[in-house]
């Protein structure tokens, strides 16, 4: 009898260690899928990192507040927007530079753009994704310092901006978005993407917002776009960038 006993403790002992490592490796081995004809938010954090970082006073708050918020957020980029009017910006990569003119008439989504800049959210970020012939998208990366930036500046999406009437045709700078339970098509704050198909990509108008247009640099779009890919179209190489706001 004592060692039947035995024998059974033994045996919920080990079947509950190999349920807890069935469950890590799923988590460890989770990847977003992507579908080449979407702009979708790729997940790049990592998953044993998902919210633990610890808010503190560095050059990312605002003001005197830790995070944006979405009830604010319109009154916020509104108010922000009229004190800070700079529309173009230079991203630096190891290919080149991409220089881009923000729109005017999408000034929730200028004003944001121009915040992150200022605040240097996308400073080490990436062009994480590249589709040969359609996009390529960047401000996101699989650094720990990435996520902890985004925990810092809030959880908020930007309300579409249709109404402006821009267009996703060759050179077109657009936001991407979150695919799911987005039925108002609000945008990321943090990631873009550029147009690199000759066509454009006109399936994705009134479905992300375009505001702002690259002035100079389309040879070094396609440069970036004919690098090797793996999985997810994450290039093989990282492509890191710099964003800067130039006169």
């Amino acid at each position: 009898m004592t060692r039947r006993l035995t024998f059974f403790f033994a045996f919920i002992i080990l079947l509950t260690a190999s349920c807890e490592d069935t469950q890590k490796s799923k988590i460890n081995n989770t990847k977003a899928s992507t579908n080449k004809t979407s702009i979708k938010i790729k997940d790049t954090t990592d998953s044993n990192n998902i919210n633990t970082a610890k808010p503190k006073k560095d050059k990312l708050y605002l003001h005197d507040e830790p995070m944006i918020v979405q009830e604010k957020l319109i009154p916020f980029l509104t108010e922000y927007g009229k004190k800070n009017h700079e529309n173009k910006f230079r991203i630096s990569t190891s290919f080149g530079d991409i220089e881009v003119l923000l729109y005017n008439d999408t000034p929730l989504h200028r004003a944001n753009m121009i915040l992150l800049i200022k605040k240097g959210y996308f400073n080490g970020t990436f062009f994480h994704r590249v589709a040969n012939g359609f996009v390529i998208q960047g401000g996101n990366s699989d650094n720990r310092e990435t996520s902890t930036k985004r925990n810092n500046m809030g959880s908020y999406l930007i309300p579409s901006e249709f109404e402006a009437g821009h267009r996703h045709t060759r050179g077109a700078f657009s936001a991407a978005k979150y695919a799911e339970q987005n039925i108002s098509k609000a945008s990321s704050p943090f990631e873009f993407f550029i147009v690199q198909s000759d066509r454009g990509a006109h399936h994705l108008d009134n479905d992300h917002t375009v505001y702002g247009k690259v002035t100079k640099g389309m040879d070094v779009v396609d440069e970036i776009a004919k690098q090797p890919i793996g999985e997810g179209e994450w290039p093989l190489i990282n492509i890191p960038i710099t964003v800067e706001i130039i006169e």
